[in-house]
């Protein structure tokens, strides 16, 4: 590259990074190598958020990301994630929608079980005691 050229890319740049052709050659050959790298990680970041959002939606109405994915694709619903996130934030009764073809597809999707009052903290205890790793202590359940 010419001093021209590299002047032009170190436009911006602080200290003698701007203006000192060693320093500039320097820098602005790091900017690009941290332009290249990061064109890459921004599809990837990108993609990460958009399963986040699905993933999101689907738990408010009892799915998880995975078998919602697997019931869409056994109905063959060629939808990518960037749209499905959209639908997921901005259209909820067409997310709603989706998420109902794709529980009657995968036997996985059943809808979540609400458990009332006594029920409710029962289960509740018995998973506490699961994780603590303990034996159900009977007192609990009476």
């Amino acid at each position: 590259m010419n001093k021209g050229k590299i002047f032009k890319l170190a436009k911006g740049f602080r200290g003698r990074a701007k203006n000192c052709i060693r320093i500039a050659r320097e820098r602005v050959e790091k900017a690009l190598q941290y332009s290249y790298r990061d064109r890459r990680n921004k599809k990837r970041d990108m993609r990460s958020l958009w399963i986040e959002r699905i993933n999101a939606g689907t738990r408010l109405h009892g799915v998880n990301y995975g078998n919602f994915m697997h019931g869409l694709m056994k109905e063959n619903i060629q939808l990518n994630r960037k749209v499905l996130s959209e639908l997921s934030m901005h259209e909820p009764y067409s997310f709603k929608a989706l998420v109902d073809v794709s529980r009657s597809a995968f036997p996985g999707n059943r809808p979540p079980v609400k458990k009332e009052g006594l029920a409710a903290i029962l289960s509740f205890l018995k998973r506490l005691d699961e994780k603590r790793g303990r034996r159900y202590c009977c007192f609990y359940y009476y």
